[in-house]
């Protein structure tokens, strides 16, 4: 039967899939007429083109899903994963004014992670898991000169923090001035991450320097740096960025490829919009710690997960690295279909202004992705795959 003379009929809603599998038996020249023709009626919306997706996939005809590209490739899915609750700690703590003193200063930071951790406990019954305190927060300002700021970070300052870390067991990201050669005037604004023990697990050195075009300088002396490291934490992967990086993607880029899951970003700055992108663009959680106005965490649906604002200065907030992101379909409702069927062993936000949730699992023994696959839902990067797949053989341009 020519595809142009398929029954007017099929198009009421129970015969809309008779004609999704028709035109997959059809040749891809006789599809492009057959949309060409009928382009008005093919106008429909998008829960109705994804609830009649579905209906095929129950049927078992929805193509295999295939690799994605673009942004999609750099996706970590993690929902396999046993669920990995991690405890964070950030502060939103101005270090403007006259500098105290290196002693005052690592006792002002050291009671910050003391609070951090105390709240863990309280909240979440739990030590802390990780700490990260603001840019720069050792040294404060450079004041027009890094070099005579900065300070070394073995001796005095590795002393606290390596005792800290110990006594809370967690892991500490610490900002810095930090002086890489008194002799050969080499400085950097930098983050070290502090293990558990007490060891040091590596240095972040900032790529992205705040540029003086009036004096021609990059943070008034600094160097930048030309590494981003990833750390293996027992969590997950760790990333670090700093300030002024949150403004060019090939960092984040890169630590995305490199599978970092949670980036710590110790700022000056508390802007919202471009970290909430930065999460959801590259399927990570971001914890910001600033001078002012906010300390965020942002989830990778891009969405603020917690926040703090004057007059409050510490925030803790426990996520999970195993995670799903579920995009609406009739079947999940909103998530209701996923708490009917697991009760509190699934947790979840669902934003109906963004058709879009994140979920995870709360039982040791069942993982986010076996609760999903349970009630026959699609996670979103499997849902878009299998939508490309269709557009490719139907040779929609994309």
């Amino acid at each position: 039967m020519p595809v142009e003379n398929f029954p007017q009929r099929c198009w009421s809603s129970p015969t809309f899939l008779r004609l999704l599998i028709f035109l997959a038996m059809r040749p891809r020249r006789a599809i492009r007429e057959f949309i060409s023709t009928n382009r008005e009626d093919l106008q429909m919306n998008r829960r109705t083109f994804l609830a009649s997706m579905s209906s095929l996939a129950a049927l078992g005809a929805t193509p295999t899903p295939v690799p994605a590209k673009g942004y999609a490739a750099k996706v970590k899915t993690t929902s396999n994963r046993p669920p990995r609750k991690v405890i964070v700690g950030t502060a939103m703590q101005s270090f403007w004014g006259q500098y105290p003193g290196l002693h005052n200063r690592l006792d002002q930071l050291a009671g910050i992670v003391d609070q951090m951790a105390a709240q863990a406990k309280t909240k979440y019954s739990r030590r802390l898991d990780l700490a990260v305190l603001p840019e720069t927060a050792i040294t404060g300002e450079a004041d027009g000169d890094a070099l005579a700021r900065a300070v070394p970070f073995d001796g005095l300052v590795q002393e606290v923090f390596t005792r800290k870390s110990r006594e809370h067991g967690c892991y500490i990201v610490v900002p810095t001035y930090l002086l890489d050669s008194k002799e050969k005037k080499l400085c950097s604004n930098a983050a070290i991450l502090v293990g558990r023990k007490g060891e040091v697990m590596g240095t972040y050195r900032k790529i992205h320097l705040v540029v003086s075009l009036e004096r021609g300088t990059m943070e008034d002396g600094a160097t930048p740096g030309d590494a981003l490291p990833v750390f293996d934490c027992d969590f997950g992967k760790l990333g670090i960025q700093i300030c002024y990086d949150m403004e060019f993607d090939d960092g984040w880029s890169e630590l995305a490829r490199r599978g970092a899951e949670l980036i710590a970003w110790p700022t000056q700055s508390p802007q919202t919009s471009q970290p909430a992108f930065r999460a959801r663009e590259h399927r990570c959680y971001i914890v910001s710690s600033t001078w002012r106005h906010n300390a965020s965490v942002f989830e990778p649906t891009g969405k603020i997960a917690a926040q703090i604002t004057p007059p409050h200065s510490i925030l803790v907030h426990e996520l999970d690295l195993s995670y799903a992101l579920l995009p609406w379909s009739s079947k999940l409702r909103n998530g209701e279909a996923l708490k009917n069927a697991y009760g509190d062993k699934v947790g979840f936000r669902y934003y109906e202004d963004e058709d879009c949730g994140i979920f995870w699992s709360n039982d040791p023994r069942t993982t986010i992705g076996e609760m999903v696959r349970a009630i026959g839902v699609l996670e979103l990067e499997d849902e878009m795959a299998r939508v490309r797949e269709f557009y490719r053989k139907a040779s929609v341009r994309r």
